[in-house]
């Protein structure tokens, strides 16, 4: 199965090789960590004491561990916690967050790379962050040892498609998973349909609503306002994690608002790095000026009106949410990325809107809508005119706010049941040894 699983591996990446090269030249794409996680050069790990590995793939994941973390620390002081990522922003994200913990690329899934990382780590517990099915990293950590543990997980539709075609050859992986902490019972379902034994599923929650910020009072939102130079009166507009072709649609929504609310702003953080400067370009290019978060120098023509704002560095929105009186959550607009978390903006009690295309946040989209806590809009038309909606009648507003951060906060607990999973886990394994 490894050397089946490294021949699939490597025809892969060879067919890839040129798109994989062309991002490298042209956005920067996949340059770091090549050989870390081809080699599985992860640090090696000098303590003899017990070891819990998180991976989450990127700054999302990243980000969500802040309560796992915090909490863990609490209860076994004594553990090592190490956390891996794929992308390049997710450790940048990771080292910012997590100053005093080991943090590195994971290995790719290749039989000698996870092999070795494995040996340098030497987890008690690898815990693999929403859903992380690696066959050779799973196997590489169960003949360690280590016991396996996919939390926060979460399984959608066409996942579950794709994954359960391929049932006969991940028959072996799933049955190696020694525990699933599934956000919903839909989740958990799936993954027991996929070959999971049931005994081994649970229903924790999401993870995310515990990591959730929901004080607008809190010292970094009270920071960015003092530095992007927001004025308590302003009425503030802000697009997150906004793919190509979104920007549009939020300027374009804003321009039309502006004519009858003067102290409208609007600040827009596009959701991958490659393309911060590209946006501003274009901001620019439409004719406005653009004030850039990570110089603080505006560009562009003065035209009168303040700048918007563009969010060029990683790792703020959320607390960029907390200055939103509308929000728009992207990756949403236009198909094929099934959305992003629009439980942040939900969380300080702003009027949340997001596009048709939500397939990644399914159960937190309906329970949104069905408590009137959120709005879905169809087209970038309509982006418009419920913006203009919100702004004439903010009292409906502010109570759609306050219905979606009550549920946020109705919602709590899902780290502590998380945790619980992982001390079965551990207790288990102590169990074993004695």
């Amino acid at each position: 199965m490894p050397i089946a699983l490294d021949v699939v591996y490597l025809a892969t990446l060879l067919l890839f090789a040129p798109v994989l090269a062309y991002r490298m030249f042209r956005a920067g794409k996949y340059r770091e960590g090549w050989w870390e996680k081809l080699h599985g050069d992860a640090p090696r790990r000098i303590g003899d004491g017990p070891c819990l590995w998180f991976h989450a793939v990127s700054v999302g994941e990243v980000l969500l561990l802040r309560p796992l973390v915090r909490e863990m620390e609490r209860r076994r002081p004594g553990w090592e916690i190490v956390i891996s990522t794929t992308t390049a922003t997710g450790l940048a994200v990771a080292r910012k967050t997590y100053p005093d913990l080991v943090t590195f690329y994971a290995p790719l899934d290749f039989s000698w790379a996870t092999r070795r990382a494995v040996e340098r780590v030497r987890p008690t517990v690898l815990a693999l962050v929403e859903l992380e099915l690696w066959p050779n990293l799973i196997r590489a950590a169960k003949r360690s040892g280590a016991k396996v543990a996919i939390i926060n997980a979460r399984l959608s539709p066409r996942s579950f498609r794709g994954y359960r075609s391929l049932r006969l050859p991940l028959g072996r992986t799933l049955r190696r998973i020694d525990a699933v902490a599934a956000q919903d019972v839909d989740y958990a379902r799936r993954f027991v349909d996929l070959g999971v034994p049931g005994d081994r599923v649970s229903v924790t929650g999401s993870v995310k609503y515990d990591g959730l910020e929901s004080d607008r009072n809190n010292a970094r939102t009270r920071e960015l306002r003092r530095e992007l130079g927001l004025s308590p009166s302003d009425l503030i507009f802000v697009a997150g994690s906004t793919m190509e072709g979104e920007e549009e649609a939020a300027l374009d929504a804003y321009r039309a608002a502006r004519t009858q609310h003067s102290g409208l702003r609007l600040v827009v953080v596009p959701r991958h790095a490659e393309r911060f400067s590209e946006v501003a370009r274009w901001l620019v290019q439409q004719g406005e000026s653009v004030l850039r978060r990570s110089t603080g120098e505006v560009t562009g023509v003065d035209r009168g009106t303040p700048p918007v704002i563009l969010i060029d560095t990683i790792g703020e929105l959320g607390a960029v949410w907390g200055l939103a009186d509308v929000a728009f959550v992207g990756g949403s607009l236009l198909p094929g990325r099934g959305g992003q978390n629009m439980m942040e903006p939900a969380a300080y009690g702003a009027s949340v809107m997001f596009g048709p295309h939500t397939t990644n946040f399914r159960e937190p989209v309906e329970q949104l809508l069905a408590r009137g806590a959120a709005r879905r809009v169809a087209d970038a038309r309509e982006l418009g005119l419920r913006l203009r909606e919100d702004l004439e009648d903010p009292e409906a507003a502010a109570a759609r706010g306050e219905a979606g951060r009550s549920f946020v906060l109705a919602q709590h607990g899902a780290s502590g049941r998380t945790l619980a999973e992982l001390d079965r886990l551990v207790d288990s394994r102590a169990s074993a040894r004695n």
